[in-house]
């Protein structure tokens, strides 16, 4: 029987690195079984044309895919979808909690994780993971400036310090949470971008974090980066009940809706 055949596939947009868009678009086409187990996946030259990318965002994003066990190559046959593939290990169904409250959770969940990463961080960093984080920095601070949301150059801040905290299964955790995780950090940067003071204070807590990391500082670094999701739950609480009203819970339906 020949092997099932890939669906066709939308173009990516700018913002995060496009091997993770590529990677996480292909690896939600296996999950939800689009894909399924046995099914070949498109070729290089398929993918690059599907997808407006280049042949390293695609060879990196395949990469990827079999670092995760979701696929595996065929000399002189091509890329197929493992056979247990579509098993997910982790599974959220909030489609019976309120967006105010999926986001909260969600706040909670990465305070649980990234302070124990800044932590790892700032033991085991490099020079060459310190100019990522600051490169990150400096992509969020202009994207502010020229009026972005700024929502995936924050995720790609934090994702940085998990590079840095050079453990791959945080980074496989967090890779599967990105879905849930940048559906919140739109929720509350949206929030933050309509006060100065709330921007203000993202934007000092981010500096706090890196100068920890920086100085190596792994129980300081632990605090501040606790500290941040602390103050990102005291900020989405004390929200305008008008911004709810308007955007927030719009922003949020994508958590509640997901399994």
């Amino acid at each position: 029987m020949s092997p099932a055949k890939a669906p066709a596939l939308t173009p990516v947009a700018s913002g995060a690195r496009l091997s993770e868009q590529v990677a996480q678009l292909l690896a939600a086409q296996v999950r939800d079984g689009a894909m399924p187990p046995g099914a070949r996946l498109p070729t290089e030259a398929q993918l690059v044309a599907q997808l407006h990318v280049s042949r390293t965002v695609v060879r990196e994003a395949v990469a990827r895919l079999k670092s995760l066990g979701l696929v595996t190559s065929r000399q002189g046959s091509g890329v197929y979808v493992n056979e247990h593939a579509g098993f997910t290990p982790l599974s959220f169904d909030a489609r019976h909690t309120s967006s105010l409250t999926a986001v909260k959770q969600m706040v909670e969940l990465r305070r649980a994780l990234e302070s124990e990463v800044a932590a790892l961080a700032a033991q085991r960093r490099t020079q060459a993971a310190l100019r990522r984080i600051r490169q990150a920095v400096r992509a969020l601070d202009k994207a502010v400036a020229t009026g972005g949301d700024g929502v995936e150059e924050d995720v790609l801040f934090h994702r940085s310090i998990a590079d840095a905290a050079g453990n791959p299964f945080l980074m496989d955790t967090l890779d599967y949470l990105a879905q849930f995780l940048r559906g919140a950090t739109r929720v509350t940067r949206a929030n933050e971008a309509r006060r100065a003071d709330f921007a203000d204070q993202v934007k000092h807590e981010h500096a706090a974090i890196v100068q920890a990391i920086e100085a190596g500082d792994a129980q300081l670094a632990r605090g501040v980066a606790g500290r941040h999701m602390d103050n990102a739950l005291l900020r989405i609480e004390s929200a305008d009940p008008g911004f709810w009203r308007q955007q927030g819970a719009k922003l949020a339906r994508p958590l509640v809706s997901r399994r």
